[in-house]
């Protein structure tokens, strides 16, 4: 295994679509939320092991996760725990931890990757890493996975590529934000499109090369620690400093702004898992057509339910199409599917209401 490569899994979400099983004390990645056996964060760290040593595979997270990455990920030690004391958006942590990890190994590749994606073909993962590595290690490029689009999604970003290239990886035109039905039918009409997953490969020296040209300011702010980086004075460093930060996502802050930047179409199936109907989307469903995780179920004109409580709690449903179904401690959920993406505001009314301890 190439002890060159690198990998930040990015774990430092709340997941507040997930409530209320996810919640900012324990976010959905440190939840088995298929209900495998491993939560998310372990499925993900045992599938970059595969090509990352995993002495070189960091975790990036929220400061108040610490304790959490290390009771689920006892093979990682503390060096590998990179914490944000403050939430800055996904350009600010990246580039800290690419400056720790370039003092540390000046030829390190990395990926980036979410702590909470399920991608079914591992192999072909590991392929398509691969594949975007030795890109990388040849070219001063700016890597990102595309994945083949099945229907007019809105809720991803897309990424548009030259439609004339024919080699597998091909130079990216331009990101597109978020689009509404019409315009995604149209990008996938025009073939040349594909959502944008969030996972990022690059050299440690390209990808500092292009903060400094499209974030000279930031760079500024954190090169400051260089002195300090991997040493017992790094955490004061970066207490003092790491809010100063801008909010920004490394998509804004570089990977729009760079001519560098390249995809290469996935070849795995992906689920973002971002809301409890994508969950359902990526779950067996029973005779109903409903997906369960941990519950027994007796159900009567019930279908299309996504169901979870905790293990082997029987569950009676009865005359209820698409609805959300959650039992957590004192909260339980029942909400219609097509609303998921209100649930964050229900959130909120559940605290105002009821306190903070809710969510």
């Amino acid at each position: 295994m190439n002890k060159n490569n690198y990998a930040i899994l990015m774990a430092g979400g709340v997941g507040s679509r997930f409530w209320p099983v996810s919640t900012s004390e324990f976010p959905k990645q440190f939840h088995d939320m298929l209900g495998t056996g491993e939560t998310l964060i372990q499925k993900t760290f045992h599938r970059l092991a595969k090509i990352i040593p995993q002495e070189n595979i960091f975790i990036l997270t929220n400061a108040m996760y610490n304790d959490l990455v290390l009771e689920q990920l006892p093979q990682v030690t503390k060096r590998q725990v990179v914490l944000e004391p403050a939430m800055r958006n996904t350009a600010p942590c990246i580039l800290y931890a690419s400056l720790k990890i370039q003092k540390e190994n000046k030829d390190a590749l990395m990926l980036v990757a979410p702590s909470d994606h399920w991608i079914e073909d591992e192999n072909a993962f590991t392929k398509n890493v691969q594949q975007a590595f030795d890109f990388c290690a040849e070219n001063d490029a700016l890597m990102t996975l595309g994945i083949k689009p099945t229907f007019p999604n809105t809720g991803f970003g897309y990424i548009e590529y030259e439609k004339e290239a024919n080699t597998a990886i091909k130079s990216v035109t331009q990101f597109r934000e978020k689009p509404d039905y019409e315009t995604a039918k149209q990008f996938i009409a025009q073939g040349n499109f594909l959502w944008n997953a969030g996972i990022f490969m690059w050299s440690v020296n390209s990808v500092i090369k292009a903060f400094k040209n499209s974030q000279p300011e930031l760079l500024a702010l954190f090169e400051k620690g260089n002195p300090v980086y991997n040493t017992e004075h790094e955490t004061d460093f970066i207490l003092e400093n790491y809010k100063k930060a801008d909010n920004i996502s490394v998509d804004y802050a570089i990977m729009e702004t760079s001519s560098n930047v390249y995809v290469l179409p996935a070849e795995f199936d992906w689920n973002d898992l971002g809301t409890w109907g994508s969950l359902y989307d990526k779950l067996e469903k029973d005779q109903d057509n409903n997906a369960v995780v941990n519950a027994r179920t007796l159900s009567e004109d019930a279908s299309g339910n996504m169901i979870r409580t905790k293990k082997d709690k029987i569950v009676v449903v009865d005359g209820l199409q698409d609805y959300i179904i959650v039992d957590k401690d004192e909260v339980l959920l029942i909400f219609p599917k097509a609303k998921e993406q209100d649930i964050k505001k229900v959130l909120q009314k559940v605290k105002d209401n009821f306190g903070e301890n809710y969510g």
